[in-house]
């Protein structure tokens, strides 16, 4: 959906939209690691003020992504208000430094694509660890031959049988026992 700027220009209370996306396609073309993207849902407004276009709009979505640890599907469900500024080209040395800087996104053909924006924002928001309900829980760690995943409790309780084992007064023990 592509948003013009004399239209927005014109209102001066804004123009509110409500739209259903489907870019699943495109989301998966630019990072491989989404399996899914669905119910991708924008509503918001975005609204001219001072030579610069504000876009607010609340993002819902549902992903699928593989488990970091399991590679097993994962569906999750996201939510977020996102806020962008717009601005048409530089007219001068301020506008200039602006744009460099990142601060206002530059206007491009007189449009603001809200598709691009809701693309950009799903993929800055990928989460670095995904996991399964499962293995959130503590349960579901992998293991092989001679290995295994364990939390750090797991494995400070192990360090300490083994140190207790490895003692020179191991041996020792039950040596003096009160009962005999």
């Amino acid at each position: 959906m592509k948003l013009n700027i004399q239209e927005i220009r014109k209102l001066p209370e804004g123009l509110y939209f409500e739209q259903n996306l489907d870019l699943a396609a495109d989301l998966r073309k630019r990072n491989q690691e989404i399996l899914d993207v669905k119910n991708i849902q924008v509503t918001g407004k975005v609204q001219y003020e001072d030579r610069m276009f504000f876009l607010d709009y609340l993002l819902s979505y549902t992903i699928v992504l593989a488990s970091s640890r399991s590679m097993e599907p994962v569906e999750l469900e996201e939510s977020y208000p996102v806020n962008e500024i717009f601005m048409e080209g530089a007219t001068n040395q301020l506008d200039q430094e602006i744009l460099d800087e990142d601060l206002v996104l530059p206007i491009e053909n007189g449009e603001i694509d809200l598709a691009e924006s809701v693309s950009d924002n799903i993929l800055l928001n990928i989460p670095i660890k995904v996991l399964t309900a499962e293995e959130e829980a503590g349960q579901g760690f992998v293991s092989g031959n001679d290995w295994q995943i364990m939390t750090e409790e797991e494995f400070q309780a192990q360090q300490a049988v083994k140190k207790e084992e490895n003692s020179p007064f191991a041996g020792l023990q039950g040596l003096f026992n009160e009962d005999e």
